[in-house]
């Protein structure tokens, strides 16, 4: 049997440094900075994290003599938000370092030193430490005596600044190209915005509303130019002019709302009702039931400026365009508005700017080189069929929204299956409109099918199929994060698994119940140990937390294999073990660890505290094969999404098992 140290791979990571000032608003009133300083690699998350997502960070003040008060709520840097695809939220997390303030106003006239706790959790690539707790101190300026109960957090947290010096010098000492991570992800993500906007501009170009306008306007500039020199200069005036128009527009929701409200709002399930409203009224209007139309006399108005010439002409000329297009481009634009200003910051500037180029190339092109237009396809019912599209588009995505707003409340109204079903109808109508067997009010009479209106039929056609094994419980990587999560809904094991599920309680032993993909899962060590004896297989221990996302992944993408998950039910017992369970043990098994020398008061504690001891490691997810003394059968191993290699790993500790 092979005995290996866990000592050898073990690792206890330490990546996150606090630090904290006070600066002076008034004698009653100061500002509470608490400063993370992250180790690269690692991420902090951010505050305000929904209800079943990672452990979010938390500050607690203390005031046993009731001298101050908080003013608002504590406050943290821009970060980064992100759509996490396992827990099927917006998560927000730093990186580098992250600063946390909180004001504050003394009530009485002792002012004292504050003391605080903060919670935290971090995780990296591969890892994810459980939930942590640090003690601080902040100093108020001219006060020298600490009560005895802060005395020894400033002790504490003066040693950890002084040990790390580098809080202020790592700052310094990050060069642009390792401490711009930051700034290039923001980079990347305004880049998908810009080139997602861009396409949605070329779509609203294939509008009924704006395609032939391209033509006539390019005639206009041509005829009424001296030269042609003049003529392409027109143009080129013009569709800058339509450029400025759409980025301010953008430039006005950025602040109007500001650079982080609507990112806020985008988790507000009143936001996600109302959005969802706004998109099906968006939807019915590109499919014919009435058009979405600025006032008239706005329109006319505006246009009569167009006949003053000269730049001030042109660029009413622009802005006529973008009125009387409205019916088209509304939707897009109201679309791309909300999406891009969800992301926070300057990105509905971005989107529009990425919208208006598209909207404005083929007018200056065109203008150009006048030659092309007549490459141009005629006008007609394509145009329209290019508007339902759009139209279904809107309305599939509509039910994203208000899925957000069914999992924020957890009414379990629209499940994965529900979802799921009405993606399958509206997607399914859409290819019998492509192959003519629908038509709606403003189509043309269809003499045949185009061979690229047969080939998008049958690409959406093979959409449908490819979502139909969803609604038995397949995963449907392809559309990951766009349906609710396979927990959240009516079979979360799949129809099939759900009734094996339900038949076989009556077998589960005891202390135990079904984990991940039906695996039968234990939660405590000795009763799963005291199991493993009776049915004569080596034990897996999988210390995991409840808000690990990479313990989510390797659960979705590795044990999900068919070689991997037969291993998981047929020849191991699977101890998981939850390091961030908040149940309170028992007071007679709370203890003081030896290990880090806190109090053990929770279930996830406990489990922390034997990783931490046995394996000196405190990262998850962390798996071990040991035998039924409790001895490794193999080298631990972490996160590893190779399914090959994790597989291997697997069938190496059965194997010196059964040595």
């Amino acid at each position: 049997m092979l005995l290996l140290s866990a000592g050898m791979f073990g690792q206890m990571y330490n990546p996150v440094k606090w630090s904290t000032s006070v600066e002076k608003i008034s004698d009653k009133e100061y500002v509470l900075k608490a400063q993370a300083v992250i180790q690269s690699g690692w991420h902090l998350y951010g505050q305000y994290i929904e209800e079943g997502g990672p452990s979010r960070t938390a500050f607690s003040f203390k005031n046993p003599k009731k001298n101050f008060e908080l003013i608002g709520k504590t406050t943290e840097e821009k970060g980064h938000e992100v759509q996490d695809k396992i827990f099927d939220m917006k998560i927000k997390y730093f990186e580098d370092k992250a600063l946390f303030t909180q004001k504050i106003k003394f009530t009485s006239d002792e002012v004292s030193n504050i003391a605080a706790e903060v919670e935290f959790m971090v995780c990296d690539d591969s890892n994810c430490l459980p939930p942590s707790s640090e003690e601080l101190a902040f100093k108020i300026p001219n006060v020298t005596k600490l009560a005895a109960a802060e005395e020894s957090a400033v002790v504490k947290n003066d040693t950890a600044v002084t040990e790390d010096k580098t809080i202020v010098e790592a700052e310094k000492a990050v060069s642009k190209a390792v401490a711009d991570p930051v700034k290039k992800q923001e980079s990347k993500g305004f880049l998908s915005i810009f080139i997602i906007a861009f396409l949605s501009g070329f779509a609203a170009l294939l509008t009924p509303c704006v395609f032939p306008m391209i033509p006539m306007t390019v005639s206009y500039f041509t005829k009424q130019s001296k030269t042609k020199a003049a003529g392409i200069r027109n143009a080129l005036i013009y569709g800058f002019s339509i450029v400025i128009i759409y980025v301010l527009l953008g430039s006005i929701v950025t602040a109007i709302f500001g650079a982080d409200s609507l990112n806020a709002l985008s988790t507000n399930v009143w936001f996600n009702l109302i959005f969802f409203v706004l998109l099906v009224v968006f939807a019915i209007s590109f499919l014919g039931a009435f058009e979405i139309m600025l006032p008239n006399a706005l329109a006319n108005k505006v246009d009569s400026q167009a006949d003053r010439g000269g730049l001030i002409g042109i660029f009413f000329m622009a802005l006529a365009l973008a009125i009387v297009s409205f019916s088209c481009t509304g939707p897009i634009v109201g679309t791309l508005l909300v999406e891009a200003a969800s992301k926070g910051g300057i990105a509905p500037i971005v989107g529009m700017l990425g919208f208006s180029i598209a909207i404005a190339l083929p007018f200056s092109l065109f203008a150009a080189f006048p030659g092309w237009l007549n490459a141009l396809p005629k006008s007609g019912g394509w145009l329209n069929t290019v508007k339902v599209v759009l139209g279904f588009l809107e309305l599939a995505l509509a039910f994203k929204f208000l899925s957000n707003a069914d999992l924020v409340l957890q009414l379990h109204w629209l499940e994965r299956e529900v979802f799921l079903a009405i993606w399958i109808a509206v997607f399914g109508v859409l290819a019998l409109y492509l192959f003519g067997k629908i038509t709606l009010p403003h189509d043309s009479p269809l003499q045949h099918i185009s061979v690229g209106r047969l080939s998008l039929g049958l690409i959406v056609l093979t959409f449908v199929i490819y979502l139909i094994p969803g609604l038995w419980g397949a995963p449907l990587k392809l559309i990951s994060g766009f349906p609710p999560a396979m927990h959240y809904s009516e079979s979360p094991n799949g129809i099939g698994g759900g009734k094996t599920e339900t038949a076989s309680k009556e077998t589960l032993p005891e202390g135990a119940e079904f984990g991940p993909h039906n695996i039968i899962t234990f939660h405590d060590y000795d009763t799963g140990m005291e199991f493993a004896k009776k049915a004569g297989k080596p034990v897996l221990l999988d210390f995991t937390g409840y808000a690990c996302v990479n313990c989510r992944k390797m659960e979705e993408l590795v044990w999900s294999d068919s070689k991997v998950l037969g291993v998981l039910k047929n020849d191991i017992v699977l101890i998981s073990l939850y390091v961030d369970d908040k149940k309170e043990l028992p007071e007679s098994e709370q203890y003081v660890s030896e290990t880090t020398g806190k109090k053990i008061k929770t279930i996830g504690n406990k489990w922390s505290d034997l990783q931490i001891k046995t394996y000196k490691a405190n990262a998850q997810p962390f798996y071990v094969i040991v035998d039924h003394n409790s001895a490794n059968l193999t080298e631990p191993s972490a996160y590893n999404p190779d399914i090959e290699e994790y597989y291997g790993w697997l069938q190496s500790g059965i194997k010196n098992f059964k040595k």
